[in-house]
């Protein structure tokens, strides 16, 4: 890898930050930037650097930009094309168009409703403050626009001064390298235990006595229970008994189910739609996360790739596709399995936004075989970035991937099936297959057969919005007479809700599968991977969402990780972190992160089960549990997600409410009997996985499969 980094102005100028960070995007984001083109495009590496881009978390505000896996002759032939592109931004300047999609961009921003935006907001004011900037004047991202065009409009080479005098004209900056070294961690194993053992040696054996009675008096003060009565604390009696039911209408358009749901959006119109899996080709299942991935980056319709990019800047806050695998609510075996698609605009671009949709559903590209090497190059290199950062992720979809069907699927999708399988397909030479494949998918995909979809608007804009929608479906291809379903369906209705506004609604389905060759049985993997640390995952299966237990066992989750678990395995363990979760699809998970041990982890979640067993734990913990769960249970909802609840999941506002009683109710016997009932060994399927260093243990253990 390597990184050039620039100083840029300091914080306590706002406009000047403002405007850089303005320029920071028109310089690398997306495959219309100077910098994406030059040093992406040139398949010199695989993608940007990790810190490029504009940084003002400091009071001296830098940018970076640089190139991750290249060759390390290549080095100087990356930082000759930063400077040459650097020249010519200088000279051509930025196109008008790429500037407005920016300023639209920021306005979606400015209208789109978050449920953290008074956390992001303090984030966002907190360098700035820190450092003396008045917080009212960051506010004022409004004025800030309208400076900024006013400057551009008496200069229109204002961005290219600003170049020049931050880039070319700067002395102050910063070029690294890095190059991997395959004997790194035994270096800094051997090092560590050279410096460990100086300082052993230098200590006295007054000084050793010490030490070793500290040991024991923080081990002794790791097991007291501490005394939080002084604490303020919100009592179960404090949570609302009921939840407030959202209205949605379900309508059809032609012959595609569509769920409205009127929200004050603040001027935001948001689509959603599903299109099932049931018929694509069991030999296509893999490739589905890639085609995912590239369908909105490869040209559709009129559009090269570039003008693509260029028309959602302009006219949507983003366009997002991603594999879809929802388990049912009432059986742990059967799932739904499709592709989602999303995407938010502003109302007033309702029209542009449905319209490439319709483009990207009936003319998508796959020509461009140097285009995807360049996105499957960029997709590789991020998804084993991200192990590092999620790895207590990936073990969990591993240890679950032998336990349910949809489990099975999840591991293909998003588990480290899915990680290895987009390394070699970077490895390739010749892409032309993949192509091909990625033309069969859409065959089966991009129909308006089996696709359903949502709608959330203000009501003011919802009939031009159903309008915009029903012109999409009914310009969609069918092809029903050629499709033939690869498994069994189970076509499972809507539950019945009183939030629907229409009583004459029409009967929608959610087409579910299941394997009828599925056995769930036991399997433990350990990934040897160069970490000094494990990222463990234990999973039980258990029940579903709508079975009585299900409460019992949230609970118990929380009751185990504030308890039992991190008192174990971080306080005592040393890991990063660690606990236990209970997934919607009914599997019990345990988990821990950046953990130093692995074994004696794994059998902390066995002493944690019969912990549990044992009822050593009070009402008072229950309680804390269940405000725990209930502050989940109870997140506020942005308007763009209400009624997602019902449209993803198939969980109405009845059978939250049911879940939440249920909750309420749960006492310290339901505790101790659900960990009998399903965690004890022996009583439920279970599987593991470890990503981590070699381990001699696990490696003589005839149990554990390495990989």
């Amino acid at each position: 890898m390597v990184s050039i980094s620039f100083l840029m102005s300091e914080l306590t100028d706002p406009f000047e930050v403002f405007t850089l960070s303005l320029l920071s995007s028109l310089l690398v984001d997306g495959p219309n930037s100077p910098f994406y083109k030059a040093l992406i495009e040139t398949k010199l590496g695989t993608d940007f650097s990790p810190d490029s881009g504009f940084n003002n978390s400091t009071r001296d505000t830098y940018f970076s930009i640089g190139l991750q896996g290249i060759a390390k002759e290549d080095v100087n032939a990356v930082k000759e094309i930063i400077a040459k592109t650097i020249g010519e931004v200088i000279e051509n300047g930025f196109e008008p168009v790429r500037i407005e999609a920016l300023l639209h961009k920021m306005e979606i921003q400015l209208k789109h409703q978050t449920t953290s935006f008074g956390l992001s907001l303090a984030s966002y004011l907190a360098s700035s403050w820190n450092h003396g900037v008045d917080p009212v004047d960051m506010l004022k991202v409004g004025e800030k626009i309208e400076k900024f065009r006013q400057l551009l409009k008496e200069n229109p080479g204002f961005l290219q001064e600003k170049v020049k005098q931050y880039f070319q004209d700067n002395p102050h900056r910063m070029t690294l390298t890095m190059s991997p070294d395959d004997d790194y961690y035994n270096k800094q194993a051997q090092l560590e235990s050279e410096k460990l053992n100086q300082k052993v040696k230098a200590l006295s054996e007054e000084e050793r006595k010490q030490i070793y009675e500290k040991g024991l008096e923080l081990q002794r003060l790791q097991s007291e229970p501490q005394d939080l009565s002084s604490l303020p604390a919100l009592k179960v009696s404090d949570i609302e008994p009921t939840i407030p039911y959202t209205e949605v209408e379900l309508a059809c358009a032609g012959d595609v189910p569509v769920q409205y749901c009127a929200q004050p959006t603040n001027g935001m119109v948001y689509f959603r739609a599903v299109s099932s899996l049931n018929y694509l080709p069991e030999d296509l299942k893999s490739y589905v996360p890639l085609f995912c991935s590239v369908l909105t980056k490869m040209g559709c319709g009129v559009y090269n790739y570039r003008e693509q990019a260029q028309q959602m800047d302009l006219t949507t806050g983003g366009m997002v596709v991603c594999p879809h695998v929802v388990p049912d609510d009432s059986n742990v075996d059967m799932y739904e399995q499709g592709v989602l698609f999303s995407s938010s605009c502003l109302d007033r671009n309702t029209p542009g936004m449905m319209n490439l949709w319709s483009e990207i559903f009936n003319s998508p590209h796959f020509e461009d075989v140097e285009r995807l090497r360049v996105l499957v190059k960029m997709i590789a290199q991020d998804l084993s970035n991200s192990i590092p950062d999620a790895g207590h992720l990936y073990a969990q979809i591993r240890a679950s991937k032998t336990l349910t069907p949809s489990g099975e699927l999840q591991e293909l999708f998003r588990g480290m099936d899915q990680v290895r399988m987009m390394k070699r397909i970077a490895e390739m030479s010749d892409l032309g297959s993949l192509l091909r494949k990625m033309s069969r998918i859409r065959k089966f995909l991009l129909l308006g057969d089996s696709l359903r979809c949502s709608v959330n608007a203000t009501p003011q804009q919802m009939p031009e919005a159903s309008k915009q929608v029903e012109q999409f479906v009914s310009g969609l291809f069918r092809n029903k007479k050629e499709r033939k379903l690869i498994r069994p369906v189970v076509e499972k209705p809507l539950p019945p809700s009183s939030s629907c506004q229409n009583e004459n609604s029409p009967k929608v389905s959610r087409k579910l599968v299941s394997d009828i060759h599925f056995k769930p049985c036991q399997m433990k993997t350990h990934f040897s991977l160069p970490f000094p640390v494990n990222y463990i995952g234990e999973c039980v299966r258990t029940v579903p969402y709508t079975h009585p237990d299900y409460a019992s066992l949230r609970i118990l989750a929380r009751v185990m990780t504030a308890k039992f678990l991190h008192g174990e395995i971080r306080e005592k363990g040393g890991a990063y972190g660690g606990g236990a979760k209970l997934n919607f699809d009914g599997v019990f998970a345990f988990y821990s992160y950046r953990d130093p041990n692995c074994l004696s982890t794994l059998s902390s979640f066995d002493k944690a089960i019969e912990w549990a067993k044992a009822g050593k734990f009070s009402q008072q913990d229950i309680d804390e549990a269940k405000l725990s769960v209930f502050s989940a249970v109870d997140s506020p909802v942005a308007p763009s997600d209400k009624g997602m609840g019902l449209f993803l999941n198939g969980v109405s506002d009845e059978m939250r409410q049911k879940h939440r009683e249920q909750l309420f109710a749960v006492s310290h016997t339901d505790l101790s009997d659900v960990a009998y009932k399903y965690l004890t060994i022996g009583h439920s399927t279970r599987g593991a996985a470890i990503l981590g260093p070699e381990n001699p243990g696990v490696a003589k253990d005839p149990t554990w499969f390495i990989r």
